[in-house]
């Protein structure tokens, strides 16, 4: 999922969520333009059909390889306790650029904006699914995506990304791209400990109106390549 926390919303508390942006953790969001700046190098491969993905669950990183080389090496969140991220050998099946979830998002009426399930939205309201930009799905249900990075597990079993890192991954994997993921992973004695965004556990969410609409889509820099 995208957000950062997802609260069980009930019409009673409407007015207190109505209007405001959909975290309930507003922090002081003194790292969101370190968040907004972060990015990491990544390179184009010689040949697209010999890349495979490798994720460290301990570590919470992400390794796009060609062979031996690393061609991109970013953090990720995993899912948390109770909803752990499937380990195993898996393949990419499924890519969507601007794919949204179908039980849990946004109800809307005007300009009033609710975080909620779709089977809990207000009657009378409108509802757009969560918004999980370059989609790469590699199990059923469970997939890489466009969200908020922290430095702890905190998903409900998919892998989050940068949003400045999402749009590389969907560019280096394909259908049928081989995906390792395991507690952990040889890479990360040498390639994982890169520098990470500030944790976007204490920074203000982006307001309700841009999941409903189509802004979260563009959030990111737009990418280069070595």
């Amino acid at each position: 999922m995208n957000f950062k926390s997802f609260p069980a919303l009930t019409v009673a508390a409407l007015a207190a969520v109505t209007l405001m942006p959909s975290c309930s953790n507003m922090g002081g969001g003194s790292g969101i333009a370190a968040y907004h700046a972060y990015d990491r190098p990544t390179k184009l491969p010689s040949n697209p059909a010999n890349v495979r993905v490798k994720v460290s669950i301990s570590k919470q990183r992400t390794y796009v390889m060609e062979g031996s080389e690393v061609l991109l090496a970013m953090p990720v969140a995993v899912g948390a306790p109770g909803s752990s991220t499937p380990t195993g050998s898996f393949r990419i099946f499924n890519k969507v650029q601007m794919k949204r979830a179908n039980t849990h998002g946004y109800a809307y009426n005007g300009k009033q904006i609710m975080q909620t399930y779709l089977a809990k939205r207000p009657a009378g309201w409108s509802f757009k699914g969560t918004p999980m930009p370059y989609w790469c799905e590699f199990k059923p249900n469970y997939g890489f995506h466009t969200g908020w990075v922290k430095h702890h597990p905190s998903t409900h079993g998919c892998i989050r990304m940068h949003e400045n890192l999402a749009p590389k991954f969907f560019r280096l994997v394909s259908n049928g791209t081989p995906v390792s993921i395991a507690y952990s992973q040889p890479e990360d004695a040498t390639f994982g400990n890169i520098p990470l965004p500030p944790d976007a556990g204490p920074l203000p969410d982006y307001a309700g109106s841009m999941y409903v609409g189509d802004g979260y889509f563009s959030q990111h820099k737009t990418p280069s390549y070595q």
